[in-house]
Order: C-alpha cells, then sequence, then structure tokens
C-alpha cells in the first residue's frame, strides 16, 4: 500500500523495471517529471505524472498543493471539457514511465530554445566584428534588445527574461566560462527520437553544441551558461575535465525485445 515516488530525473526505461520489481511486494511507484528550477519552491512546480490512475488519484492532494496553480496565465479557448490538473500545472500523462518520458522531452526542447536564444545574441554580439565593412556594422546594446523582446515581441519566455537579467547585470557575461554542460536528458531525447525515426535536427545540433562549448567557448555558451544559473543555479564547474571525461556514459538502450 506504499507509494515510491521518483521526482527526478530519472530514465523513464529505469521506472518502468522498478515499478514492476516493486508492485511484487505491493508497493506502488509513479515517476513525476518535474519543472521549475530553483524557482518552483516560490512558484510551485510544474509536473509531469506517470503511474496508475487509482494511485495518482489518490495522491492528487499532494501534487494539486505542489503545483503552480492557474495564475495569471490566459485560459486556452476549447480547454472546458479537459483534465482540470492540466490548467493548475500538473498532468497525469499516463503509466509509469510515461511522466519521466514527458519531462525529458521538455528537456530537449529546452536545450532547443536555449540554443536558439543563444546563437541569436551571439550574432547581435558580434554585428560589429572588424570582418565586416564600415557601414555594416552595428554596436549594439545587447542588453536592451534582450529587454524590448520582452515586451511584446513573438519571442518572450521566461527563459528570455533570465538572459535579459543576466544581461542586466554584466552585458559581456565575464562571470561565465561557456562551458556548458548536459544533464543527460537531452541524449535521452534523442535516442527517443532515433527509436522512433523521427527527425530531430534542431534538438541534436543544440546538444552537440554543449559537446562543443567544452573545448571552444563562445558568447553563445556565456547565454546559455547564464540561463542554466538562472532557472536551475547550475554553477559551471571550477575544473574543466578533459575532453573525454566530460560527458556521462551514454544510456545504453537495450534492443526493444528486452525491455519491461
Amino acid at each position: 500500500g506504499d507509494v515510491v515516488i521518483d521526482g527526478g530525473n530519472t530514465f523513464w526505461q529505469d521506472d518502468i523495471r522498478r515499478a514492476k520489481t516493486l508492485k511484487e511486494t505491493s508497493i506502488d511507484y509513479v515517476d513525476v517529471g518535474t519543472s521549475g528550477g530553483i524557482w518552483g519552491f516560490e512558484r510551485g512546480y510544474c509536473m509531469m505524472i506517470g503511474g496508475d490512475k487509482a494511485v495518482v488519484d489518490r495522491l492528487d492532494p499532494i501534487f494539486a498543493t505542489l503545483a503552480p496553480g492557474i495564475g495569471d496565465i490566459p485560459r486556452t479557448p476549447g480547454r472546458e471539457d479537459r483534465d482540470p490538473r492540466v490548467e493548475q500545472g500538473y498532468l497525469h500523462a499516463g503509466p509509469v514511465g510515461a511522466g519521466h518520458f514527458v519531462k525529458m522531452v521538455h528537456n530537449g526542447i529546452e536545450y532547443g530554445l536555449m540554443q536558439a536564444y543563444a546563437e541569436g545574441f551571439d550574432i547581435l554580439k558580434n554585428a560589429n566584428s572588424d570582418v565586416l565593412p564600415d557601414a555594416h556594422r552595428f554596436d549594439l546594446d545587447i542588453a536592451d534588445i534582450a529587454e524590448v523582446w520582452r515586451r511584446g515581441s513573438v519571442i518572450p519566455s521566461w527563459l528570455l527574461d533570465l538572459t535579459a537579467t543576466a544581461l542586466a547585470k554584466n552585458d559581456q557575461l565575464d562571470n561565465y566560462s561557456g562551458f556548458v554542460e548536459d544533464s543527460g536528458e537531452g541524449r535521452w531525447t534523442i535516442n527517443a527520437a532515433i527509436e522512433e525515426a523521427v527527425p530531430a535536427e534542431v534538438l541534436t545540433a543544440a546538444l552537440f553544441a554543449r559537446f562543443r562549448s567544452r573545448r571552444e567557448h563562445t558568447f553563445a555558451e556565456k547565454i546559455l551558461s547564464a540561463m542554466r544559473a538562472g532557472f536551475g543555479g547550475h554553477k559551471e564547474p571550477q575544473q574543466h575535465p578533459e575532453p573525454a571525461q566530460q560527458a556521462a556514459p551514454q544510456q545504453k538502450l537495450k534492443p526493444k525485445s528486452e525491455r519491461a
């Protein structure tokens, strides 16, 4: 009758295996993909939940308490007959493993969004490069551009908010080296895309850009580091490992016939 709740960024196939083992001893298992970074303590956490419906429903008061609530986000037209919990910031995504699978893809998308911002700001910063003709150079205020994009443009986001905050404090981002880690979910997302034969060019390129950042750093990587520090409190390593030691071991996937 007990329930184990895994709220970390766990590999979803491990969830399925663990749930099967625990079920043999009458213990239930629920996987909860959790987003919100270090700010979730104040704002509440967006949660993507996997598990048996009866178990998830029984634990609903826990998730309702941790969720951010509807807040001041405008309601989406046409959702009147859908699960009301989603508007509160939490979702029963499906059976065990589904919660962490959805969160895995969420983090893969996060990589792509961050990379797009990073590359865009890098282009803006280098608009004054001496390789350009004088008439084609612009000395742009990157911090002000980040701020104005937050006001009525079509590309606002919390990631842009964090970028604007970092640039307002130090528009050269001298407090960042541009060494960008990855925590594994991006790799798993690409593995899932390969298994499903789904093209994921942007997400793959964003992951590979992080690998490259550990050998050579650009302003784009400093933007990435600033965003990671902003949402998750991620700090750059004090001592950079050699390339062969940087990446965590690749998650090896079993053939489909052997999976739980």
